[in-house]
């Protein structure tokens, strides 16, 4: 049983949290630019919230199938103030709402654009949301979950990984005030927001400092661009494949304060080029789905080295990274100290930091010996002439033996290619299959899709 002074702990945590959603003083304040509203994303809340569930669930679940960051942040509000659960699937697609299906029951499924969806869930749209009042402070119960998320999917069943509102809260407040987040803030995002990194970055930190969001995903490099210098956006939220194409010779700074990547490292050459041409330092955010962030870095000042965030507690026993903070997933194993073992691996950098070397599942055994494939991506990286490369083990035969691959963006030849990685290695750790290609598929996470990498090897 809680003490009172416990009690009166969490009251005030919760007040300070609910305190968060209440609507601005000015309710024709845009959260979308030239689009939508402070007031219609609380008069969405209000309706979605009013939701009950169709079958015996004591509380509905609603998926959400689009990318308007609108009628994201207005689910948000309406979840954390005690209406339905969200799901957040890894695809629109009608086999990704079915793999849902497959694991949890669906009362609703909130789209702004028709789709082939699986029947079953009633099919939400915005013109259905319409409120006649403004949702009130949220009342939160901090640590049940109220978010799942799906990932992964297209080489098996996806993984779902649950999240609290003091999981999400607690990051968007503390990263917020870290990166000095404020209402005259623009965010241009080139990621979608259906994926943790885009969820938290364009919808609820922005939302949160009552900053401005640019509607839609900008993908291209002269898209980008135009958006930036026409909008005079202040924020950048991207990926490194979109700052490698952002390598081009009319990119300036204009209004930009700050820029941000995550999904994978960023290329250090990519970054030096962003620096040079803006003068901006990207700020790399290190992190996970169920972990949430858990450090950052700026390549001109911390080279390969991360910087914890201030939160985040970790340690590194046998050459893994653990972590522990509130941001952390409550469906994750943790040990005795309220650790969790990531599945990278690392070293101390001493003042703090720390150093990845590579994930624990890059290091395979082929012909009874160990193989980093890390290694061997950087190693065809410094070849003359490649661009880019992804190295992955085939599982061959029963299962029970691997063999390397590698797709190679490069206009040289594969033979050429397997003579200069085999001249930098030993006969085991040369890839047995290479493809050259023009580029390496990409989800649209901004991470490599494994899924079509392993196709193109195996075909």
């Amino acid at each position: 049983m809680k003490t009172d002074s416990v009690m009166l702990d969490c009251f005030t945590e919760t007040a300070r949290y609910g305190n968060i959603f209440s609507p601005p003083r000015d309710l024709s304040r845009e959260f979308v630019l030239n689009c939508c509203t402070y007031e219609t994303v609380y008069r969405r809340a209000a309706a979605i919230c009013r939701l009950q569930p169709s079958s015996g669930e004591s509380r509905a679940a609603i998926c959400l199938c689009t990318d308007d960051k609108a009628l994201l942040a207005a689910a948000l509000i309406a979840s954390l103030a005690g209406g339905p659960r969200l799901v957040v699937p890894y695809a629109f697609s009608r086999q990704a709402i079915e793999e849902v299906l497959e694991i949890m029951p669906l009362s609703f499924l909130l789209t702004d654009c028709p789709g082939d969806f699986p029947s079953g869930p009633d099919v939400i749209t915005p013109p259905m949301l319409v409120g006649d009042s403004l949702m009130s402070d949220a009342v939160l119960d901090l640590d049940n979950p109220f978010l799942m998320l799906f990932t992964g999917g297209s080489t098996g069943k996806p993984k779902v990984w649950a999240k609290t509102p003091r999981n999400m809260l607690a990051e968007a407040l503390h990263l917020s005030k870290k990166f000095g987040i404020s209402p005259n803030d623009l965010f241009l995002s080139t990621v979608p927001p259906m994926h943790i990194y885009g969820l938290l970055y364009s919808v609820l930190i922005p939302f949160i400092c009552r900053a401005r969001v640019l509607d839609g995903v900008y993908a291209f490099p002269r898209e980008i661009l135009r958006a930036a210098r026409d909008y005079r956006a202040s924020v950048l939220v991207s990926v490194p494949v979109h700052y490698r194409v952002l390598k081009v010779d009319d990119l300036e700074r204009r209004d930009l304060r700050m820029a941000f990547s995550s999904a994978g490292a960023l290329d250090k050459e990519d970054a030096a080029y962003f620096h040079a041409k803006t003068g901006l330092d990207i700020t790399e955010i290190y992190g996970s789905t169920e972990t949430g962030g858990v450090a950052v870095r700026h390549r001109s000042q911390d080279g390969e080295s991360w910087n914890p965030l201030e939160t985040v507690d970790w340690k590194i026993q046998e050459g893994i990274l653990h972590v522990r903070s509130a941001f952390i997933s409550p469906t994750l194993s943790l040990d005795s100290d309220g650790f969790f073992a990531t599945a990278d691996r690392a070293d101390s950098d001493g003042d703090r930091r720390f150093i990845l070397q590579g994930r624990a599942d890059d290091i395979v055994k082929v012909a009874g010996k160990r193989v980093d494939l890390a290694a061997v991506q950087a190693k065809l990286k410094e070849i003359p002439g490649v661009r880019d490369a992804v190295v992955i083990s085939l599982p061959t035969g029963n299962g029970r033996q691997n063999e390397i691959a590698a797709l190679v963006v490069t206009h040289l030849d594969v033979s050429h290619v397997r003579r200069q990685i085999a001249a930098v290695s030993e006969s085991y750790a040369v890839p047995r299959r290479i493809a050259v290609v023009e580029g390496i598929p990409i989800a649209s996470t901004g991470k490599y899709d494994h899924s079509e990498i392993e196709r193109i090897l195996r075909g």
